[in-house]
């Protein structure tokens, strides 16, 4: 495994960052990986562009290049642009990313839907998805349903946050969109997920913890949001911006995984694990589990997840992959912390995972971006599947600044992840809880943007 870097910043503007990418998604689908990611980073929110990259091949070779029509810097009407998520509709073979613009106030301000009918390779101007009215919008994701047997094969959804969180829903690849509807619930960052059956699964942190709701007519109604788990959430030292932000997959029989950064599992709540729920259905969440990355005494600290499923696996051969940030000493500061990404996988359906791998790291935290909340890799980092076996990490990297310049890029490092025979595994282990996050009300506590 080599960590490799697939795009970088081409913008010079002085109003932003240079040479900042950062917050990656991506999505996987045959030998087909799609990658996007912030560029140019503002420090008080968006970027001057969003970047993509994509291999065809299974990551033998990457294209990349820049979404058209976006903002002032590529031809396009907005101020800046922020919160890029990559989907795929095999039915209208037409790759898609969403993306928040916002305005020279500094507001997320429009849903934008980019479209690229040639595999990712080039992509159009924006279509708008949905159009804020004063309010601010934050955080969208994407989703699609790939599953040929599902009575809403084709349908793709995409969820945002504008108060309450927002849905909408198209049927021909991404070119209209329907009415917005709103489930009823408040939250940020959700990520919708789609079953075989057609049922669309969003969870999302909802104030108090993570929290789902679904939809199983296509997204024409939704239904009420009901609890995953609490959250007890260590904050992450050398003002490093994080939060416990879920990552969502599903299998190929409909099992919906949700991963987030917990520290229920430290004692005093010293340093997060990787941690995940389950379910079936979107309604009953089996009870949380760590990823048994170390020892829950190791003082190493774990955030920022990226979950992948093989979407052709299930059960106990369901193959997942965990791409995540970490400091090898949770106890650091701005000068001190080393912050490397980390990779394990699991080909039993996350009954056992192998011994942990450094992908990349460690990165000086004063070569990253800088925020008003702190210095950014991202709010989260993707994994996907292609290829068969092989996963894909996609997270950014820092090297040492040249004088004021940055060399933050988007990277990438390819993984197969079926398991030799000698290679140590890791089982999972029920610890003990040894600390809870102080009671919340339910649903309505923290339902703050977070400023893009």
């Amino acid at each position: 495994m080599i960590a490799t870097p697939i795009s970088s910043d081409p913008y010079t503007n002085s109003s932003s960052q240079h040479r900042t990418q950062l917050e990656p998604d991506s999505f996987g689908f045959g030998n087909t990986v799609v990658a996007t990611f912030q560029t140019g980073r503002f420090f008080d929110g968006g970027a001057s562009n969003i970047g993509w990259a994509t291999t065809t091949n299974a990551g033998r070779t990457w294209t990349t290049g820049m979404l058209p029509g976006t903002t002032v810097f590529e031809g396009g009407p907005w101020a800046r642009i922020s919160d890029p998520a990559v989907a795929y509709d095999p039915l209208h073979d037409v790759w898609m990313i969403s993306t928040l613009a916002i305005d020279a106030s500094v507001s997320g301000a429009a849903v934008l839907t980019s479209r690229s009918t040639n595999g990712g390779l080039t992509w159009q101007s924006p279509v708008t998805t949905s159009l804020s009215s004063g309010t601010f919008y934050d955080k969208n994701w994407i989703t699609c349903d790939t599953w040929p047997q599902s009575p809403h094969y084709g349908n793709c959804y995409q969820e945002w946050d504008d108060s309450r969180l927002s849905m909408s829903t198209s049927s021909d690849g991404g070119l209209t969109w329907g009415p917005v509807r709103f489930p009823g619930s408040n939250g940020i960052g959700g990520q919708p997920v789609v079953q075989p059956n057609g049922n669309v699964i969003v969870t999302y942190e909802g104030g108090a913890g993570i929290r789902s709701f679904r939809s199983t007519d296509g997204g024409a109604t939704w239904q009420p949001s009901v609890p995953v788990a609490s959250i007890s959430s260590h904050g992450v030292a050398g003002n490093l911006r994080t939060s416990p932000l879920p990552s969502a997959e599903v299998d190929a029989a409909g099992k919906v995984y949700v991963s987030w950064q917990d520290c229920r599992y430290r004692t005093g709540c010293t340093s997060n694990d990787i941690v995940y729920a389950t379910s079936t259905d979107g309604v009953a969440w089996a009870p949380v589990v760590r990823v048994p990355i170390d020892a829950t005494n190791s003082g190493v600290d774990h955030f920022i997840p990226g979950l992948a499923v093989d979407r052709a696996t299930s059960g106990n051969t369901g193959r997942v992959a965990l791409g995540y940030y970490y400091y090898p000493v949770a106890a650091c500061n701005a000068s001190t912390c080393q912050l490397t990404v980390g990779f394990v996988s699991s080909t039993d359906g996350g009954t056992s995972w192998t011994q942990s791998r450094k992908v990349a790291g460690p990165i000086n935290l004063a070569w990253i971006a800088s925020t008003n909340q702190g210095v950014m890799v991202g709010d989260y980092m993707s994994t996907s599947f292609a290829g068969g076996n092989f996963a894909f990490p996609i997270f950014a990297v820092a090297k040492a600044k040249t004088g004021a310049v940055f060399d933050e890029r988007a990277y990438s490092a390819r993984f197969d992840v079926t398991i030799p025979s000698d290679t140590k595994l890791v089982r999972v282990r029920h610890d003990p809880v040894r600390y809870r996050a102080p009671t919340r009300p339910p649903e309505e506590s923290v339902v703050l943007p977070i400023p893009n």
